[in-house]
């Protein structure tokens, strides 16, 4: 990963992600320690081979937290070890996401809550516990995802969690305003993780999608590190309750 801009109120900042250790999130976890912050992350899967990669690279580990964002309690005490070893929160990401493929027909009630539980509740109560921790202001980032306002069919309760994700980040901006926290939404177009090129990416899909982008470039999970960061940092010091599309032109706002 090449570092293209600096953020120096960032270093030493104590960040949390959600998911920091695989797809979007390991770029992430990278593109924070490059510019000096102290990052915990959470993950369902082992992430030690991502954690020592990581000190070789920047001379420091990140904090791994083994867990599962939908068992509430597991993810709060894990911000609790987070907040522990680096000092308050300052930032959280809220990254971690499941977009897997569903048609309305074949929902169970018992799969609406799992997803919903990942995708939305989990984004929640990771909000209200950095919230307790921030003592001197913070910066939240939701990510959200423009398969929502592009109204994309084939995942219906995914989409419905990222516009709730939306209006959860306008509500609480305007909370938690007065205590010096900005919370903003950040929705990319298609990522091409590892993931979406294994379970969901077609040429046919590829080329149809880059035909409704603007720049004719295809986003890989970097493209998200300078959004983020930005958004994380004071460069966005007055930016609170918006949602930041970065998807090459597909959607537009205002």
């Amino acid at each position: 990963m090449a570092v293209s801009t600096t953020f120096p109120d960032l270093e030493g900042k104590s960040v949390y992600i959600t998911g920091g250790g695989s797809g979007i999130g390991a770029v992430l976890t990278d593109g924070f320690m490059a510019q000096g912050a102290k990052v915990a992350f959470i993950g369902r899967s082992d992430a030690s081979s991502f954690v020592a990669e990581m000190d070789a690279k920047h001379g420091v580990s990140p904090i791994f937290i083994q867990g599962d964002i939908s068992d509430i309690p597991s993810l709060q005490a894990s911000m609790k070890v987070a907040a522990s070893a680096h000092g308050c929160i300052d930032i959280l990401v809220n990254n971690a996401a499941n977009d897997q493929r569903h048609s309305l027909d074949e929902v169970t009630e018992e799969f609406w809550d799992w997803m919903q539980s990942v995708n939305l509740k989990a984004y929640f109560f990771a909000c209200q516990e950095a919230a307790r921790h921030m003592s001197n202001g913070g910066s939240i980032v939701n990510f959200s995802s423009i398969s929502y306002i592009m109204g994309n069919a084939g995942y219906p309760i995914y989409t419905a969690a990222n516009a709730g994700i939306t209006g959860m980040t306008r509500s609480l901006a305007r909370e938690l305003g007065p205590r010096g926290i900005r919370v903003n939404a950040l929705a990319p177009g298609w990522v091409l993780t590892q993931k979406q090129l294994d379970m969901w990416a077609s040429p046919e899909g590829l080329a149809s999608h880059l035909e409704r982008q603007c720049l004719k470039e295809h986003l890989a999970p970097s493209d998200m590190i300078d959004p983020t960061l930005f958004l994380a940092s004071q460069a966005s010091k007055m930016m609170t309750g918006q949602c930041m599309a970065v998807d090459g032109g597909v959607v537009v706002s205002g």
